[in-house]
């Protein structure tokens, strides 16, 4: 029996405008757990969403993140940032160190509403759906300027993706204190 090491900057990468993601651990290594390096962009915000078959595990390596993991007392709006849940949780920004897990079913989503890159180490199972997932929503993102929402809504539904708040990436709506002070 052999295992599979993974040296450092190694693995199969994929690269597009919205995050960077490199392949650990797949079913083609013969494991039932897909694992991942991600480079999340300043801006990207995966929208929440929840997953009937998955679980998933997120371990942040560098940065800091946005973390929702529950069910909201209401799933109201487009944005997820506000919620709350029915026990009083909240958002949570989570640095080095920190992990989200998300049983199937739970709501959940994580942003980078800073203006540097964050890191993070992210396992889904089963392998290997999101695996596939990865590879199609790279194509979607590498097709031109603008991202057709509508391919990323089919390619979703296939891969157990329910969305309920909308997928964004660019810069992040930073507030600048001089510009802040300009408008008092």
């Amino acid at each position: 029996m052999t295992g599979h090491i993974v040296p450092a900057g190694q693995g199969r990468k994929l690269v597009t405008k919205a995050q960077e993601v490199t392949f650990k651990v797949t079913a083609g290594n013969g494991s039932v757990v897909s694992v991942f390096e991600v480079v999340v962009p300043p801006g990207f915000d995966v929208g929440a969403h929840t997953h009937h078959r998955s679980q998933e595990f997120f371990y942040v390596l560098e940065g800091e993140l946005d973390l929702l993991a529950f069910e909201p007392v209401s799933r109201a709006g487009d944005s997820w940032q506000d919620w709350e849940s029915p026990a009083g949780d909240r958002v949570v920004r989570a640095g080095a160190g920190s992990c989200m897990f998300v049983p199937s079913g739970c709501p959940h989503a994580f942003r980078n509403a800073t203006d540097k890159p964050a890191r993070m180490l992210f396992q889904s199972y089963p392998s290997p759906d999101h695996e596939l997932y990865f590879e199609e929503i790279c194509e979607i993102f590498s097709t031109g300027q603008s991202v057709d929402p509508e391919a990323v809504r089919k390619l979703r539904d296939r891969y157990d993706v329910s969305q309920i708040t909308p997928l964004r990436y660019g810069p992040p709506a930073l507030v600048h204190p001089r510009a802040t002070e300009r408008e008092a």
